[in-house]
């Protein structure tokens, strides 16, 4: 309870020092705030079909990370996110964090009248989810938070962001930009330089996050777990 105020309050919590925690007690962890949610198409780890793999090992260029939201082209995303430190680079690595409740609250007036009442359609990019999976969803764009009742701005990676209600093509495309830098801007954002041994674990209603890539010396390897918490937030 305390784990889900203090995510419902500020967005992300850093445990540090977990240097014994294996994936079997990262995995009891996350049940402990819900169900296990896996995104099809992602890389499994060996024994552990409830997490995945996010790793630069093996790689000739850098992975590619945007600020977005985790699996939210669902009805019911995951409510929260957690990785686990496998292998820290030497170098670079960081993660990042964007606060939504403050991004919504320093909107333009301009902006902020544009988006009251909308909502946005999230569509599925970068995995093949299966027949049987959901591949979009809509969900407004000032969104109600269900633990802390702040409303917050939500949406994702401008390549996820496939229509606002109301709007039509170029309209949708010039809007979602502007929300999503204002999202990021660098005096909004949190980085996280991890350390071995760090668990991380973020609501996914109150922040976007991304990793950056760049400059990484060394290998990079996280283990990636998603709970349904609260029914997505």
């Amino acid at each position: 309870e305390a784990l889900v105020g203090l995510l419902a309050d500020h967005g992300a919590v850093v445990v540090g020092g977990q240097d014994d925690v294996d994936d079997t007690a990262f995995e009891a962890f996350l049940r402990c705030f819900g169900d296990p949610v896996f995104t099809v198409g992602e890389t499994p780890v060996p024994g552990h079909d409830d997490l995945n793999v996010i790793s630069n090992v093996g790689r000739t260029t850098p992975p590619r990370s945007t600020f977005h939201v985790d699996t939210s082209y669902v009805s019911s995303p995951p409510a929260y996110t957690a990785l686990r430190a496998v292998t820290i680079p030497e170098q670079g690595g960081q993660t990042q964090f964007s606060n939504q409740y403050r991004a919504l609250e320093t909107l333009p007036a301009d902006l902020r009248e544009r988006i009251e009442g909308r909502s946005l359609r999230h569509v599925v990019t970068g995995v093949d989810p299966g027949d049987d999976q959901e591949t979009e969803a809509w969900h407004p764009l000032v969104r109600p938070h269900p633990v802390s009742g702040r409303d917050t701005l939500y949406l994702t990676t401008p390549a996820r962001c496939a229509e606002v209600s109301g709007l039509d093509e170029d309209e949708t495309t010039e809007l979602v930009a502007a929300l999503h830098a204002h999202s990021i801007a660098p005096d909004n954002l949190l980085r996280h330089a991890w350390a071995p041994g760090d668990v991380v674990m973020w609501d996914n209603g109150t922040v976007l996050h991304a990793a950056d890539h760049s400059g990484v010396v060394g290998d990079r390897v996280m283990h990636r777990g998603m709970a349904t918490g609260y029914g997505g937030a």
